[in-house]
């Protein structure tokens, strides 16, 4: 067990006034059987009024508006977060890919999340389904041996990739950090017949040195009819453990991300995350980190340096 303070601020700085900025956020935790929220804080620049709705995956969802001209929007979090699951291989469990095939005929919901990505490179995903000769495997072991492959097979290298990455542009250059490596993952375990989904959240540091500690993390669960849904780490090779907190699950990162939004106006955007972790015995861990953002298309970019000339 382990308790957690977790502050998360994201910072939108533009370099002219923008409006009327409308955003969808997914920064909620989870109550489930391993995690317990036991104080959430939610500030925010001007201090909107936020809807909370459930989405289709039993997500928390927070949209609110920001009508007025602004050059920086910041959205704080305070959660203080109770864990209980410790690191684990799951329990014996042989079902297998052919066992699920009931329960997915019943289930839209596992069904869906059963079936892969549609990618260029998809003969690259079952080549290395018959490397681990998954057939006639259980799930949790096809789960384990695919994690494991991702693991080492895949560097971890920050910077050169960003939220708008596809699965193929991943396994051309081998390269990424835990969004890459879950993405990768998924269109693994799916194509091999098993529901998975991805999941939004947090690896709060330890001694171990996990990688990805201390910022958003990212990460994979899959379903057994026994078990329920089990969480399993590429990034770092292990099943989720007590310091993994979770934020949101999700069909890919697209239905699971932090925040998104769309406002009016011409500004160039930088965006920071922030991650404060604290402990019960009072050490403290802190990361900030300078997201990439999408590239703007070409005439947006020859309108924002227009409007710069024009202000010189």
């Amino acid at each position: 067990m382990a308790v957690f303070n977790i502050v998360h601020i994201t910072k939108y700085q533009y370099n002219w006034p923008i409006k009327e900025s409308i955003n969808e956020i997914r920064l909620f935790p989870h109550n489930f059987e391993n995690q317990d929220v036991l104080q959430f804080q939610l500030s925010i620049t001007k201090n909107p009024e936020v809807a909370i709705s459930m989405d289709y995956h039993g997500n928390r969802v927070g949209n609110f508006n920001i009508m007025e001209a602004h050059s920086e929007m910041i959205v704080e979090t305070n959660l203080l977060v109770r864990t209980t699951h410790s690191q684990k291989i799951p329990e014996i469990d042989n079902v297998k890919v052919a066992d699920l095939l009931t329960k997915l005929e019943n289930d839209i919901y596992l069904l869906r999340l059963s079936h892969p990505e549609t990618i260029t490179k998809q003969i690259e995903i079952i080549k290395i389904l018959e490397e681990i000769d998954y057939c006639d495997k259980s799930i949790i072991e096809i789960a384990q041996q695919c994690n494991e492959y991702v693991f080492t097979n895949f560097t971890y290298t920050k910077g050169i990739t960003n939220i708008e990455t596809t699965v193929d542009e991943i396994l051309e250059h081998r390269k990424g950090v835990c969004q890459d490596f879950a993405l990768v993952l998924l269109q693994l375990l799916r194509t091999a017949g098993i529901p998975s989904r991805y999941v939004s959240g947090y690896i709060c540091p330890n001694e171990s040195g996990l990688r990805g500690e201390g910022a958003t993390h990212a990460w994979v669960e899959i379903y057994s009819p026994i078990q329920g849904w089990l969480g399993i780490d590429p990034t770092n090779n292990i099943w989720t453990m007590d310091n993994h907190v979770k934020l949101s699950v999700g069909l890919n990162f697209t239905e699971c991300t932090p925040i998104k939004g769309t406002f009016k106006g011409l500004a160039k955007t930088t965006l920071s995350v922030s991650v404060s972790i604290g402990y019960e015995d009072g050490r403290h861990f802190e990361e900030v980190n300078d997201v990439q953002l999408q590239d703007v298309s070409v005439e947006f970019q020859k309108e924002l340096d227009d409007a710069e000339q024009q202000q010189q």
